[in-house]
């Protein structure tokens, strides 16, 4: 009976998550193992110890077989890639203690090659923590596949990202791909233009905000993410080439953002105190709950948006309102 259990919980865990596409290897624990690289290895195994490292151990993953090695580097050698977030100051004071305390690294970092030294996706608070402590090398998962470092948001998994530093990473990250592409012969251009790099930026409204973001760094994205994640979307074409347009839509964004403010310091003149001003006005001139069928274009909902707080008449809004309203707290 215990036995019957146990497997009926083991089916429930293993359920198939919809959307989920991967078909797994059906490579056993024992099979994971590599006993001798491939050839094609070779040059990566041998820069790895040209650089001063160790390849501690070669394998495969279990669930598209690819191989990755587990290597030793000097932590000079490594650098985070260009596009990442901000070191936090208490995110690495936490990191430091809490490796102060254990006296263990537990943790390896995913490194890429690149023509001088290495880069990481997702261990800049790691690597930062471990300079400040004074070690003299890394332990890193060196990923074949150099691409990988662009697959930012889906690696990082060392602290959850708010709105504002996932927007910062893809316009980083967009600005590094559209500078790549430029220097590839037209015909090896991507044709599938931003949708191509869905996995690395995940929706259309982050690389917006994140150009927003890039002029104002106090700008509040998160009250605007609702409405303009609905209406913005993919653009086909070159990265280098839709850049301008992705800069263009922020600067929507940014009047926009100044109309709002403009309309907040007219109710705090009135009296009115709230953390909720903001969230208020742009749900007061936010006209998507009211349309049915088809939605505005980016364009006009930014329009029609920013004429209304132009417009506000604040003369009509009393504390009921706001009390009505609710909200939720700005996350910037």
């Amino acid at each position: 009976m215990a036995a019957k259990k146990a497997a009926k919980k083991a089916k429930k865990v293993t359920r198939k998550r919809r959307g989920v596409e991967l078909k797994p290897t059906e490579l056993t624990a024992p099979e994971l193992l590599v006993a001798s690289p491939p050839n094609e290895l070779n040059g990566l195994l041998e820069r790895v110890r040209s650089d001063g490292g160790a390849v501690l151990g070669t394998y495969r993953e279990p669930l598209g077989g690819r191989h990755l090695v587990l290597v030793s580097l000097p932590i000079e050698q490594v650098r985070p890639t260009p596009f990442q977030r901000d070191v936090s100051d208490a995110h690495v004071r936490k990191l430091t203690r809490a490796m102060d305390k254990t006296r263990r690294f537990l943790d390896p970092l995913i490194v890429v090659q690149r023509p001088e030294g290495y880069e990481t996706p997702n261990g800049n608070h790691r690597m930062t923590a471990l300079r400040e402590l004074g070690a003299k090398a890394i332990i890193g998962l060196l990923v074949p596949e150099a691409d990988v470092a662009y697959q930012i948001l889906a690696l990082n998994i060392e602290k959850a990202h708010s709105l504002r530093e996932k927007a910062l990473e893809v316009q980083r990250m967009y600005r590094e791909l559209a500078r790549l592409e430029q220097e590839l012969p037209a015909s090896e251009r991507t044709k599938d233009g931003e949708a191509s790099h869905e996995l690395e930026f995940e929706e259309p409204i982050l690389v917006t905000l994140g150009f927003g973001y890039e002029k104002r760094g106090r700008l509040a994205g998160g009250t605007y993410h609702p409405a303009l994640k609905k209406v913005d979307a993919w653009l086909p074409g070159p990265l280098s080439e839709t850049l301008a347009e992705r800069e263009r839509r922020a600067d929507l964004i940014l009047t926009l953002d100044d109309a709002v403010n403009e309309a907040v310091a007219k109710l705090k003149e009135k009296g009115l105190q709230s953390p909720y001003l903001k969230n208020f006005v742009v749900a007061r001139v936010n006209p998507l709950r009211f349309i049915k069928g088809d939605l505005p274009s980016f364009d006009e909902l930014l329009g029609t948006m920013t004429s209304r707080a132009q417009k506000l008449n604040v003369d009509k809004v009393g504390a009921g309102d706001l009390a009505r309203s609710g909200g939720v707290a700005e996350d910037e």
